[in-house]
């Protein structure tokens, strides 16, 4: 079991060039089900000797660990895959994880900003230090161009062309594509590279990354993080706002201005249309609300 987790663990990185935290899902995904083979069954089996049977118990013993549904069929997802690599290589002969029925997910809406809360936050950092520069040209960043937090901290300074207004972005699966920066985004980003100090002894990475910690190197999507929280507690906004928040609210402000839904796809980096649906959802029922609150024929006649 071990050598075909760590075959396909290295079939997602070299072959699939899956992203990092991709990478670190499968891990985990796998690693639950080889702990509930070894703590709870007493064994753990070769793939080949899994069947359906005992895949059935797994998900009951998730569901029984309170498990929401989206990570049980996140869960059930890998397994699909892992069965199925491991039977093209010889690991198992069949795939046991196919007839199992992935339970029902929700579709929740994403968490947006308004665009006055866009700019509080946008704000909030320091102007006159370097740090703050950084962090403006972070915030501004992730909103002008709608990026996720890995792309972000993927992006070299060969990346940005200054004259057209644009970044080359690495997404997921390491698929290219091209992000327009506004005009604030830009300014933020002149006023951080011109204070940019790289580590000396960080070597290449470090003289081509975009944004730095304040050792020098390139920033980790943790730092991002903390970095927003101390913002999001100065500005009062609410503590469930993350990184990727700022790309809902690119997304979500974007069609609210008219923008068609394929430009909003393409600008995402989106490899299907349903994915970008979701913000159409977003938009619409903030219309309802508006109506609801402006049309004096809109709200429900009282009793």
């Amino acid at each position: 079991m071990y050598a075909a987790i760590d075959a396909f663990i290295r079939y997602m990185t070299i072959e699939k060039n899956a992203s990092e935290l991709t990478e670190k899902s499968y891990a985990e995904d796998l690693k639950s089900l080889v702990e509930y083979y070894t703590d709870y069954v007493g064994n753990l089996p070769d793939p080949r000797d899994v069947d359906v049977a005992q895949l059935r118990q797994y998900v009951s013993y998730l569901h029984e660990c309170q498990y929401s549904r989206r990570t049980i069929a996140r869960r059930l997802a890998c397994l699909r895959s892992f069965f199925r690599f491991c039977c093209r290589e010889g690991f198992a002969d069949h795939n046991p994880a196919k007839p199992l029925r992935t339970p029902r997910v929700g579709t929740s809406l994403p968490h947006f900003l308004t665009t006055e809360q866009v700019g509080r936050l946008l704000e909030a950092p320091d102007k006159e230090d370097a740090q703050g520069k950084r962090d403006r040209a972070i915030l501004e960043t992730m909103y002008s161009a709608g990026l996720r937090v890995s792309e972000l901290v993927g992006l070299n300074l060969e990346d940005w062309d200054q004259d057209a207004g644009i970044l080359r972005v690495f997404g997921k699966g390491r698929k290219e594509r091209i992000a327009p920066v506004g005009s604030y985004a830009t300014r933020a980003l002149h006023d951080w590279v011109a204070v940019r100090k790289p580590n000396p002894k960080g070597g290449r990475d470090s003289e081509q990354a975009v944004f730095l910690n304040r050792f020098g190197d390139r920033i980790t999507t943790r730092s991002i993080g903390r970095m927003l929280e101390k913002y999001l507690k100065e500005t009062g906004l609410e503590t469930v706002t993350s990184p990727h928040t700022l790309r809902h609210s690119f997304a979500t402000h974007l069609l609210d201005g008219g923008a068609d839904l394929r430009s909003v796809q393409e600008l995402l980096g989106h490899k299907s249309l349903s994915t970008t649906q979701i913000y159409t959802h977003v938009s619409t029922r903030r219309l309802r609300e508006t109506y609801e609150k402006s049309h004096p024929h809109a709200a429900p006649a009282s009793s």
